[in-house]
């Protein structure tokens, strides 16, 4: 016998004692709806809803013992106890429960029974009662409730409930944006589609699309369709279909069904050729460059009113791709002047002499998105069309086609397209970085494709919580990455294990006196607040290595802490005509209390053919552009930033060898980073930005320069002149530092001179620290 137990994780007074004894018994799973009212459990084809008798039947399924005289005056106390609210008269309650316990393990014989749970139930519910409990006035009372909290089951249950209100607590930030959910939906009935073209990499502007569309479809328990719109031979190819899949499986997305419009191309055609029939299509010969100045405008088209017998001998040319028929287009004849130019008479059927991925040579003739995209949703049982606002201007061609040919209607929702700061989206653009080397390959880290991001350390589920978060807002703006970041970081950060790695630049030699004669290895937690993690082997030895960096940052005789060792005293310094330090002196102080130092020094052992370093490479990126937006007359290549990628040679230690490529580690002191790879015996680290101002700003000014390709990339730009008169790069003079605005400029009101602003003090006048 096993049944369900339906509870409200916001219903006040929570009902602990029908949670806690489902989970003790095993006999009833929680469920947590939102939905319910109070609790009901639903066991043997009988529902109960009130939670004395629930507690009953669970106790009575679980064989709890129960049948005391005494037990029928506790669960009258429980229900008693939530409605007292005079201090005098909870203390008594208290007062007669801690007598009773003085002597006794539990209220009734030698095991929990029902009564227990009860009467707990009523005492964890009340805020109250919790309180006085802590004050321990009542240690016998409290000994035993800390009992049955402190149970396995209890905690699960506990646990559940937290879960259940942080689900509604993320579910609430995100109706935010979906308050008025899906009109004329249905549960169980909605069908969402995801329509990406087989041409490129999903990047995270797709990501939107697609969580949101899945988001919807499982909101309302309907389904997804994933649809290649496959209607443009030059561009498609079946390796884009494949990739695409597995970029939405990297975001952890699967369609209930995959299709593509090419699927349909037989009844798209069918229907443009009715659509020439009713006199709502027409072939057109207008050269393109003519025709978009006719229809901005608003001038029509010499062949708007052909006969129909011309339209359709035109669109036949067209289908057999013949050298007449190559001239012509199909378009739809909806307005001459309207002032939604999308509605001017837009084509909605192209020649293309390419085969096709999946088609082959069958066609010659193509539809257009705008054409087929309306059509198709209808044919395949879509109730809501998700597109970006960009779209917006074309919703009424939309629904124009569906009415046109007399379709089953489609509900469309649209929400604002996703914009990065410092970030392209276009394809064209990223098409441009891969083509001139700047960049790797589509799965660069410095792309916002769905595998660079991924490559770079975003995690599916920072993406997922950050992509809800955001919802179908309409609002048109350009997101910073710092929140995308911090939201990673604190899904990484507890599963993330520690390992050390230092820079190889002037690395520091240091004799450590009082460590031991040979090399010792002991085992350390990987994470120290989570065990979980794993262990890992660290090396322990009289002569280690410390950074430059923290070498020049050391005192004489400074204590400071050796990291997973101890303190140890800096007794002298070497430092060669340079001011490099070339060698340290340190003598061991374990007793030293490690709180009270100031520095907290990540060290490795100096190899032995025993125990050896691992020589890596750690990587830091910088945007691709300088400018937070590129305007839609900018060129990019004016915008690039002169150097993207950082390179610094570091050693780490042994343990890193075990990584798997695209694990996520944390090099202490140094941040998060993603193994990405073994390149000419180095192990390849990528930096993952935490969130922090430092690790998302700019590293580049905000000014052109001449960019320097991938290496490994292709050659031929040139590379950018050093920074003049030792001034270092993305520095700027005050009166240097560009302002971009659109207003016009105007003299100063005070005049060029400096005004004089007298101020009232009683301190001292000194000199302007920036006057020369």
């Amino acid at each position: 016998m096993s049944g369900v137990l339906t509870i409200s994780p916001t219903a006040s007074p929570f009902p602990w004692a029908a949670a806690a004894i489902a989970t003790y018994t095993g006999k009833a799973t929680l469920n947590f709806d939102t939905a319910a009212k109070g609790a009901t459990l639903e066991i043997d084809g009988s529902k109960i809803t009130a939670e004395d008798e629930i507690v009953q039947t669970l106790a009575k399924a679980g064989g709890l013992a129960d049948d005391s005289a005494k037990t029928a005056a506790y669960f009258a106390l429980a229900k008693t106890l939530p409605t007292v609210t005079a201090f005098p008269e909870i203390t008594a309650a208290l007062d007669s429960l801690d007598d009773h316990l003085a002597y006794r393990t539990f209220l009734v014989g030698h095991d929990i029974s029902a009564a227990d749970w009860t009467v707990w139930g009523a005492l964890k519910g009340s805020v109250k009662i919790v309180g006085l409990l802590k004050n321990n006035k009542h240690p016998h009372l409290l000994r035993w409730f800390s009992h049955l909290e402190s149970l396995e089951s209890t905690q699960l249950a506990i646990a559940g409930l937290s879960e259940a209100k942080s689900a509604k607590a993320r579910s609430n930030k995100t109706a935010a944006s979906f308050a008025l959910g899906l009109q004329n939906a249905k549960e169980g009935e909605v069908v969402t589609r995801f329509p990406p073209e087989p041409s490129g990499y999903l990047h995270i502007g797709h990501a939107k699309a697609a969580m949101l569309n899945q988001y919807f479809a499982k909101m309302y328990k309907g389904k997804m369709i994933i649809r290649f719109d496959d209607t443009n031979p030059t561009k498609e190819r079946t390796e884009f279909e494949d990739t695409i899949l597995e970029d939405l499986a990297l975001l952890d997305i699967h369609g209930d069904k995959i299709t593509h419009t090419s699927d349909y191309f037989d009844q798209l055609y069918e229907y443009a050729l009715q659509m020439i029939k009713t006199g709502k299509a027409y072939t057109d010969d207008t050269e393109q460059e003519q025709m978009r100045k006719e229809r901005f405008d608003g001038i029509a088209s010499k062949h708007r009113d052909d006969s129909i017998e011309d339209n359709l001998k035109h669109f036949e040319e067209m289908t057999k791709g013949t050298e007449e028929g190559i001239r012509w287009c199909l378009r739809a004849k909806m307005s001459v002047d309207n002032p939604n130019k999308a509605l001017r008479d837009p084509v909605i059927y192209r020649t293309n002499l390419l085969p096709h991925h999946r088609t082959g040579s069958k066609w010659k003739v193509y539809p257009t998105y705008d054409f087929a995209c309306p059509i198709v949703d209808s044919i395949e049982g879509v109730t809501h069309a998700l597109r970006t606002n960009e779209y917006r201007d074309r919703n009424p061609q939309y629904h124009w086609m569906i009415e046109a040919l007399g379709l089953r209607p489609v509900n469309i929702w649209d929400f604002s397209r996703l914009n990065f700061i410092y970030t392209l989206l276009s394809k064209r653009k990223l098409h441009w970085f891969v083509d001139t080397g700047l960049v790797r390959g589509w799965d660069d880290p410095r792309f916002p494709t769905v595998r660079g991001i991924r490559r770079r350390g975003l995690t599916v589920e920072a993406l997922r919580q950050f992509m809800l978060a955001q919802g179908p807002s309409q609002a048109i703006v350009s997101l910073e990455w710092d929140s995308l970041w911090t939201l990673n970081k604190k899904v990484i950060d507890p599963i993330a294990p520690r390992f050390w790695a230092l820079s190889k630049t002037n690395l520091v030699p240091v004799t450590v006196k009082g460590g031991p004669e040979k090399p010792e290895v002991k085992s350390v937690p990987k994470h120290k607040k989570n065990p979980e993690v794993g262990e890992k082997k660290t090396v322990y030895s009289s002569q280690i290595f410390v950074e430059q960096e923290d070498a020049l940052s050391f005192e004489d005789q400074e204590e400071v802490t050796l990291m997973d060792w101890g303190n140890a005293i800096v007794r002298s310094k070497t430092v060669n005509e340079s001011g490099v330090v070339t060698a340290i002196e340190m003598e061991l102080h374990l007793e030293g209390d490690f709180r009270k130092t100031k520095k907290k020094i990540t060290w490795l052992p100096q190899p032995t053919d025993e125990h050896k370093l691992v020589d890596v490479t750690l990587l830091d990126h910088d945007y691709l552009i300088t400018k937070k937006k590129l305007e839609e007359n900018d060129d990019v290549k004016d915008f690039v930033t002169p150097v993207t990628e950082f390179r610094e040679e570091a050693v780490a230690d042994a343990n890193v060898r075990e990584l798997k490529k695209g694990d996520i580690i944390q090099f202490e002191r140094k941040g998060y980073y993603i193994y990405d790879g073994t390149v000419d015996g180095r192990m390849e680290f990528i930096h993952i930005p935490d969130g922090r101002a430092a690790s998302i700003a700019s590293k580049a000014a905000p000014q052109t320069g001449v960019a320097t390709p991938a290496e490994g990339g292709k050659k031929g730009a040139e590379t950018p002149a050093p920074a003049q008169d030792g001034q270092q790069r993305g520095q700027l003079t005050s009166a240097e530092t560009p302002v971009e605005t659109k207003m016009y400029k105007v003299a100063k009101v005070y005049g060029e001179q400096e005004v004089p602003t007298p101020v009232d003090t009683k301190m001292y006048k000194v000199k302007n620290v920036y006057d020369a």
